[in-house]
């Protein structure tokens, strides 16, 4: 018996998740097995944790039993992973519903509220940019130049609208950050740093489920474990709408809404960056973001966010 049996999980959940593991092959799921002996059959548990998109921690407690509460988009990514059939799929859902019937209640998912004071400071830092984010990078409020920095964002739906998703997805992005590897690499830090704390939290679940279908790039930096974000900086804009600036950034958290972030950005006065920084917030207020819809709005609603990302 080599050692990930020995160690493996005490419950139906644990077993079943290991019995399958261990019947899959890295060819069948596309990876490459190498050339180097390896103990287990099938795939190892850095692998599928990889494939579903959840950490190597967190796979490893649910093996063993001390994670009890999988929801239910790690389940069904635990499954694509394990290329179940539907009555295995329905399987594991039994044996995850089960398996939580016992554990204790999960924390509440943090709030999408921004408090109004915030939304005032907000417009009180104009003519800087600035936004308030989510534990994932969700832009949940922002004054008309943080908006208008990010080229594009405004014309997506208020509810996805987030950093980590436009960095990686959105066309103009790459022309946009004078550095893009450095800003996806801490883009990705940061998430990997929250799978880490809380790994079934289903917000992230689904940003990074989505993101590693479709951004090759997203999954190979997934993939390094990198933990470490920046909270202070410079970065280097080539803005379609005023030209290059070179702007200072501080990202702070807002204490009271645990998870949100304020991140704002400055120049020198009297710099062309300053200048640049200031026509933004003109533009931004000149052409405000495109009117949500109905439906955004009732979207908005029930996810407990702001009706509106500039108010």
């Amino acid at each position: 018996m080599n050692s990930e049996q020995q160690n493996g999980g005490g419950t139906e959940l644990g077993r079943f998740l290991r019995a399958r593991r261990a019947r899959v092959t890295p060819e069948e799921v596309g990876l490459t097995a190498g050339s180097g002996l390896r103990r287990t059959p099938g795939l190892r548990r850095e692998e599928l944790a990889t494939l579903a998109g959840i950490s190597i921690d967190y796979y490893v407690r649910l093996e063993r039993g001390k994670e009890t509460r999988p929801s239910a988009s790690v389940v069904d990514s635990l499954a694509r992973a394990l290329l179940l059939e539907d009555d295995e799929h329905e399987h594991l859902r039994s044996l995850a519903a089960r398996a939580a019937r016992s554990a204790p209640e999960p924390p509440a998912a943090p709030s999408r509220t921004v408090r109004p004071g915030v939304k005032l400071l907000l417009e009180s830092l104009r003519p800087h940019p600035a936004h308030v984010v989510s534990r994932t990078n969700d832009l949940l409020a922002a004054n008309p130049g943080g908006l208008r920095l990010l080229p594009g964002i405004q014309d997506w739906p208020a509810r996805e609208r987030n950093i980590a998703r436009y960095v990686f997805l959105h066309p103009a992005s790459r022309e946009l950050f004078h550095d893009w590897n450095t800003q996806v690499r801490g883009c990705v830090a940061r998430l990997r740093a929250l799978a880490g704390t809380d790994p079934d939290a289903p917000d992230l679940t689904r940003l990074a489920g989505e993101l590693l279908l479709k951004s090759p790039e997203f999954a190979r930096l997934w993939e390094r474990y990198d933990v470490k974000g920046h909270s202070h900086g410079r970065k280097t804009f080539h803005h379609p709408e005023v030209g290059d600036l070179t702007l200072g950034y501080q990202s702070m958290e807002l204490e009271g809404t645990p998870g949100h972030r304020m991140v704002t950005y400055y120049a020198e006065p009297g710099t062309a960056d300053h200048d640049a920084m200031v026509l933004l917030d003109l533009l931004g207020q000149e052409q405000p973001a495109k009117r949500t819809t109905a439906r955004d709005d009732r979207s908005a609603a029930v996810e407990d966010d702001p009706a509106s990302p500039l108010s």
